[in-house]
């Protein structure tokens, strides 16, 4: 097992965007590997690099009993649908909030190997998928609130006790409020 430490929210490495990987080659095997042992000792549905302190493009999930990953990933939304539920992350342990995401989602990107790859998702995979590409983003659910439901997000983030107050930083998403899915990535 190659289980690697989960960092937490305010880490600078959760807010830069995360470069395109180049090369295909036995580090990136390692890296999947490494995102897919980590998610599932800790029992997430998702984990992207930079969530392990890579700032790479690439995620692992877990999802509906499908595990997998994807490189490089680019996101389509064939249509407008949303759902509002609740959303968490292994940066913010124990922490849930609903946010708003589409409902559809086709993820297109690479598997490790530098082959093409398609990854369609609804419901619950298209949450998954919005959330770990939104990581490697530098975006962190909780940019996706409301004011209203950010300000809530932050006074619950300064009450965890793997809280550090000296290294936050809030972000508001640049999508425009109440649907900010009108872009694909």
């Amino acid at each position: 097992m190659t289980v690697q430490p989960i960092r937490h929210f305010g880490d600078p490495v959760l807010r830069t965007p995360a470069d395109p990987v180049v090369t295909f080659d036995k580090e990136l095997r390692r890296l999947v590997k490494d995102l897919q042992d980590t998610m599932q000792k800790a029992g997430g549905a998702g984990l992207a690099a930079p969530q392990i302190g890579v700032s790479l493009r690439v995620f692992s999930f877990d999802v509906d009993d499908v595990l997998g990953y994807m490189v490089n990933p680019v996101l389509e939304f064939p249509d407008e649908e949303e759902q509002d539920g609740p959303e968490g992350c292994l940066s913010l342990p124990g922490l849930y909030f609903d946010t708003k995401r589409r409902q559809n989602v086709i993820a297109k990107g690479f598997h490790e190997s530098g082959d093409p790859m398609q990854l369609v998702g609804t419901g619950l995979m298209a949450r998954c998928i919005q959330h770990e590409t939104d990581h490697l983003d530098g975006v962190i659910f909780i940019d996706r609130l409301d004011n209203t439901g950010r300000k809530a997000a932050l006074k619950e983030i300064r009450r965890a006790e793997w809280y550090d107050p000296t290294n936050t930083r809030v972000k508001v998403s640049p999508h425009s409020a109440p649907s900010p899915f009108g872009l694909a990535r």
